[in-house]
Parts: structure tokens; C-alpha cells; sequence
């Protein structure tokens, strides 16, 4: 498993937004969390605030393309959606400005949950996520930024190592998973074709801001890498004696 965990593309602003769709899911999050002790409200819940494209086939319920986003099915879905909207989110924030960025944002997941109900219009499956917005920012990051070094956590069972690599790799990657997935038989309960669907609509709703800053002329002067200098992590030494390991004398 790889997980990212940051990125050498440092911010030179405050990402007041992406600070708070961080703290609104979460608040969000905790408020119902006590449904899920119980099957049937936590059901009715999600049927009434998710997406359920049979719902929007119907011709209602078209609130719940922007209500979807903000609920989430469980800790670990919250938090590594939270992960990837923290570590990519500040620098799409920083290029498209504020409110801006969460026009793009919302935008995004609208996209993605539309593209969800056009890969099965007759579901009575209530989507939840914030997924798809996020993967409109990756989508967007991918754009700016494809030779940004992300730190990836390598995870094989005991073995765990940070590993840098360039973002094209990591989210082209991504990306490619979520198409292999989406059109291969899938139960597993990930809406994929809201993940491409958002990724598709960051590419594309980015795309005429990255015009304006030069285009492929932006990419030959930064060569795909952050136009600023790059964030550079070290473990930091500690004062701390290493403890080795001392022979017990009874021992032979």
C-alpha cells in the first residue's frame, strides 16, 4: 500500500478553504456519528443527504450533488479523504485564490456525482464522499504540477519506508486504477466513476487558468516541477543514546 503523507510544494499562502472543508467534514462527520450505531437511521440518513441517482433520474434530490460531498461512510474514509485534500489542496488554493478554489472545488464534486449517476442511473445506492471533489483537485494538481515529488509511505505488511515520487507517477497512477477498476466488474461499494469524473472535470475546469500562466511555456520554464524552490525534509538527530543490545552473562 502506498499512502501519500506530503509533498515538496510548499504553499506561500494560508489555505484558508481548504482549512475549512477540512474542518467541515470533520464537524459534519462527528455530528451524525451517532447514527451509525444504529443501521436503519444511518440509512435513512444517507438516502435522504447522498447522492441516490435513481433520486435525481426522477427529476429531485438535486441538492444532494453538494450535500454528498461533505458526508463520508465510516473513520477510515473520512480521514484518507481528509489526507489527500490536506497534503494537495493548498496549492490549487494558492493558484486559483480563495473563493475561487472552492467554486473549483464544489464544481468538481458536482461533476463526479453526476458522472456516478450516468454510469448507473437506476441505483438506489446512496453515494457519499468527498472523493470525487478531491480527486478534481488531484486532476488539477496533475495539471500544474506533474514533477512535484510527493513522500509516499510504503506499507508491505512490517516493512514501512517514505518514498519520494513525481506526482504524474502517483496520480497518473491513481487516475489509471480508478479507470481500470470502473470498467471492470467491481462490488466493493467505491463509486469509481466518480473518481474519474472528478479527476476529468479538475483537468478541465484547471485547464483555462493554466492557460493564462503560459501554458506548455509554463512547464518549459518550471519543467513540470513547483516554480518556487522545493520543501526539503530530513529526519532530525535527537540527543537520545541508541540502546544496543547487552549479552546476559548467565547466557552461554
Amino acid at each position: 500500500m502506498l499512502i501519500p503523507m506530503r509533498d515538496h510544494n510548499p504553499s506561500g499562502k494560508r489555505p484558508y478553504v481548504t482549512y475549512a472543508l477540512l474542518a467541515a467534514n470533520i464537524l459534519i462527520f462527528i455530528s451524525y456519528y451517532g447514527l451509525f450505531a444504529n443501521d436503519t437511521a444511518l440509512m435513512r440518513f444517507f438516502m435522504t443527504w447522498g447522492m441516490v441517482p435513481a433520486a435525481l433520474g426522477a427529476g429531485f434530490s438535486f441538492e444532494t450533488l453538494l450535500t454528498h460531498q461533505f458526508l463520508h461512510g465510516g473513520i477510515l474514509h473520512l480521514a484518507f479523504n481528509m489526507l489527500f485534500l490536506w497534503v494537495y489542496g493548498d496549492n490549487m488554493e494558492e493558484e486559483w485564490g480563495h473563493l475561487r478554489f472552492l467554486g473549483f472545488y464544489l464544481a468538481c464534486g458536482v461533476a463526479a456525482g453526476l458522472a456516478q449517476y450516468l454510469s448507473e442511473p437506476q441505483s438506489y445506492i446512496p453515494m457519499v464522499g468527498a472523493s470525487g471533489a478531491i480527486a478534481g483537485v488531484l486532476g488539477g494538481y496533475l495539471l500544474f504540477y506533474p514533477r512535484a515529488r510527493v513522500d509516499m509511505l510504503l506499507f508491505l505488511l512490517v516493512y514501512f519506508r517514505i518514498i519520494p515520487i513525481p506526482a504524474w507517477l502517483v496520480l497518473g497512477g491513481w487516475f489509471g486504477m480508478q479507470v481500470f477498476a470502473g470498467l471492470g466488474p467491481s462490488d466493493d461499494g467505491v463509486a469509481y466513476w466518480a473518481h474519474i469524473g472528478g479527476f476529468v472535470a479538475g483537468v478541465v475546469f484547471a485547464l483555462p487558468l493554466w492557460l493564462r500562466r503560459g501554458g506548455r511555456a509554463l512547464w518549459t520554464r518550471t519543467h513540470g516541477h513547483p516554480p518556487h524552490p522545493e520543501a526539503q525534509y530530513r529526519f532530525v538527530r535527537t540527543d537520545i543514546p541508541a540502546a544496543g543490545r547487552r549479552r546476559n552473562p548467565w547466557l552461554r
